[in-house]
C-alpha cells in the first residue's frame, strides 16, 4: 500500500523520552513533597503540559506547580543533554525516505525543536507542527490535520506512527491511517488500525514495507 506523506509523533514513538520523563517526574514530585507512582505519571504522557498542570492540579492541589516543573524540566534536559537514545527502528524507517515525512508533537516549539538538534533528527521533516501551532492539541485532530495541509496531501493519504492513546485518537480523528506503539503507557488500540511491537513492524503491517 502506498502514502502520500508520513507522520510522527516525537516522544515515545521516535525517541525514549518518556522513560526519562518518568524517572526524573518521579524525582521531582518526591523532592516537592508529593511522591507519586509510576500510574500516575502514565497519565501524563503523551497529553500537553496546560492538560498536565489541570491533571496535576485536581490531584495535588496544595503542590506549587511552577517549583515542580522548574524542577523536573531541569532534571529531564540535563539527562537527555546526555544521551537521548531513538528508539528501535527510528532512523532506518526516517532514511528509507518513502514519501514527505512531518513531525506532530505536543511539545513547544523551543523543547521540540531542542530534541530534534540532540538527536539531529530535524533534517527528516519537511515540517514541524508543535503546540505552539494549534489552538486544540492532541487528541483533537488539528495538529494531524495541519500538518497534512501543510504538507498538501490528504489525511486520508496518511499514515501516523504514534505510541500514546491520546495521539492515536487524534491522528484517527484526522481520517489517517494509524500505526500505535505502545511505549511506557497502557493502551488499548481502539484508536489504531495497527497495533505493533516497534516501528519497523508497524510498517510491514500497515503495507509501507515488504
Amino acid at each position: 500500500m502506498s502514502y502520500d506523506a508520513l507522520l510522527f509523533d516525537l516522544d515515545g514513538t521516535l525517541i525514549d523520552t518518556e522513560t526519562v520523563a518518568l524517572t526524573t517526574g518521579m524525582a521531582a514530585f518526591a523532592a516537592m513533597g508529593h511522591p507519586v507512582d509510576r500510574s500516575f505519571m502514565q497519565r501524563l504522557v503523551g497529553v500537553d503540559l496546560p492538560t498536565a498542570a489541570g491533571i496535576i492540579g485536581a490531584a495535588l492541589p496544595t503542590l506549587d506547580q511552577k517549583g515542580l516543573q522548574d524542577r523536573w524540566h531541569h532534571a529531564f534536559s540535563a539527562a537527555i543533554d546526555r544521551d537521548l537514545p531513538l528508539k528501535p527502528g527510528a532512523l532506518h524507517l526516517l532514511q528509507a525516505r518513502h514519501c514527505p515525512m512531518a513531525l506532530v508533537t505536543s511539545s513547544g516549539e523551543a523543547e521540540a525543536h531542542h530534541k530534534l538538534r540532540v538527536t539531529g533528527l530535524r533534517q527528516h521533516f519537511a515540517t514541524v507542527v508543535t503546540l505552539a501551532d494549534v489552538t486544540r492539541p492532541k487528541p483533537s485532530p488539528e495538529p494531524y490535520l495541519l500538518a497534512a495541509e501543510r504538507l498538501g496531501v490528504s489525511p486520508a493519504r496518511c499514515l501516523v506512527f504514534e505510541d500514546s492513546e491520546t495521539g492515536a485518537e487524534a491522528a484517527h480523528r484526522a481520517g489517517c491511517t494509524v500505526v500505535q506503539v505502545p511505549d511506557v503507557g497502557p493502551v488499548t488500540g481502539r484508536w489504531s488500525h495497527h497495533l505493533a511491537s516497534d516501528l519497523l513492524q508497524g510498517a510491514r503491517m500497515a503495507g509501507l514495507t515488504a
